[in-house]
């Protein structure tokens, strides 16, 4: 076999091209490809070249056979497909590189405040409820945040009237007629003693209990004066349940040992409707407070007040009070018309009483605003609320507390509370304003 000698620079010009791109993506145009070189070489050509010394030997048909690297190391091959020696070297196959792998997913997590990190501020008139759903309070309170209709009442079972009250419990506590009064200004200061007096003159006589919900700006002694004269008792409430001590002894001292004009004390407020508070939280204070009263000598009705929904969902509530307190407001329901305020508001208090086994169910807020937002088929306006409250006297003889004797100015509407929060006064503005 005849060996020969090919030039470093020959052997590189091939490698050169065998480096050129290929196939798609193309930086590069390329001539037509050439003929393959038939003549073999035996001359030996001297080319100074600035790289290491390789020698390529052939054999007689001008086939590589060896090649000689001087002074380093071969190179890696390259992968070549079989081809004449004018073939140019393939490059390995482009692969594309694995993509990493996508982070793994976090669960959203709601956030939730406990009950027991809310600080309750000074005692006011909370701002009427919207009930959502009975999942918004049962404990421990739903992260879910989408809002729906309370479920309706179960049917009427009664006709209206007396016989509508006998239905949902016993007569052994409550009243004839009661209404809801906060002594605020429109500016949250308190009203004088004069403008207290003022107010329930401005009140009719039919009422024989006015509903009052905290015990600041000294409003249980100046309504105890107030209607004193109209022989009016009261319902007191203790706002704030981490202050009930000091509550009762502000109770204790307006009525002076005469516990006689004090027909109920409510112990919190919506608070379990509101996350204020977590149901043990207020059957703790609801008992304390019924513990103290009874050593002050009063021995009438202990209660808590919450919606509708969330004594349904949390019937403890009921059992540790006296009677069965909620309240309850058909146009938060956007299902019924003022017209059906009454039949609405009395099927809810006959499935809290049949909840709680027969217990009594006093609907301690009702009522109708005379401005603000359509909420469904429930429209605010005058002659609106005179209809709900004529629906509501008609079905209920006793044992309901209307919502509100005038309206409570001091307030700030908003779109949740369908801009109605300052007028659900049945009396207009009052006459202190």
């Amino acid at each position: 076999m005849k060996t020969g000698f090919f030039s470093v620079a020959a052997i590189s010009l091939l490698q050169l091209a065998a480096c050129q791109p290929r196939g798609r993506g193309h930086h590069h145009l390329h001539p037509a490809r050439q003929a393959v070189v038939e003549d073999v070489v035996t001359d030996v050509v001297v080319v100074t070249v600035n790289a290491p010394n390789v020698i390529v030997y052939v054999d007689g048909n001008g086939k590589p056979v060896s090649t000689e690297y001087e002074g380093q190391a071969p190179p890696t091959a390259v992968p070549q497909s079989p081809a004449s020696s004018s073939s140019t070297p393939t490059p390995a196959p482009y692969q594309a590189p694995k993509p990493s792998p996508a982070p793994p997913k976090v669960s959203s997590i709601p956030s939730y405040s406990s009950a027991s990190n809310v600080i309750i501020q000074t005692p006011k008139q909370p701002e009427t409820t919207q009930v959502t759903s009975s999942a918004a309070v049962a404990a421990p309170p739903s992260t879910s945040t989408s809002p729906s209709s309370p479920a309706a009442p179960p049917a009427q079972t009664s006709s209206a009237g007396s016989s509508g009250s006998d239905s949902y419990g016993s007569q052994a506590h409550g009243f004839k007629s009661a209404i809801t009064y906060s002594p605020y200004n429109a500016d949250n200061s308190c009203k004088s003693a004069q403008q207290v007096a003022q107010d329930f003159q401005g009140m009719p006589d039919s009422h024989d209990v006015v509903r009052l919900y905290g015990t600041d700006c000294n409003q249980v002694a100046n309504a105890l004066a107030a209607g004193k004269a109209k022989g009016i008792q009261l319902f007191v409430g203790i706002f704030d349940i981490t202050q009930v001590a000091s509550s009762i002894a502000t109770i204790s001292s307006a009525v002076n040992g005469d516990w006689s004009v004090i027909n109920t004390v409510s112990v919190g407020n919506e608070l379990v409707n509101g996350r204020h508070a977590s149901v043990s939280e207020v059957v703790g204070a609801v008992n304390q407070a019924r513990t103290a009263l009874r050593s002050a000598g009063y021995n009438g009705s202990v209660v808590t007040v919450d919606t509708m929904v969330a004594m349904a969902a949390n019937i403890e509530l009921c059992t540790a009070s006296d009677y069965c307190a909620i309240n309850c407001h058909a146009f938060f329901d956007g299902q019924v018309a003022a017209s059906g305020a009454g039949p609405f508001v009395l099927g809810w208090a006959q499935k809290i009483s049949a909840a709680a086994g027969g217990k009594t169910t006093i609907i301690t807020e009702t009522g109708w605003p005379s401005q603000g937002s359509t909420n469904g088929k429930a429209v605010p306006g005058t002659a609106q609320q005179q209809q709900a409250i004529a629906s509501l006297k008609s079905t209920f003889s006793d044992n309901l507390v209307l919502f509100n004797a005038y309206n409570d100015l001091w307030k700030k509407n908003s779109g949740a509370q369908f801009n109605a929060e300052q007028y659900w006064g049945i009396y207009g503005n009052a006459p202190s304003s």
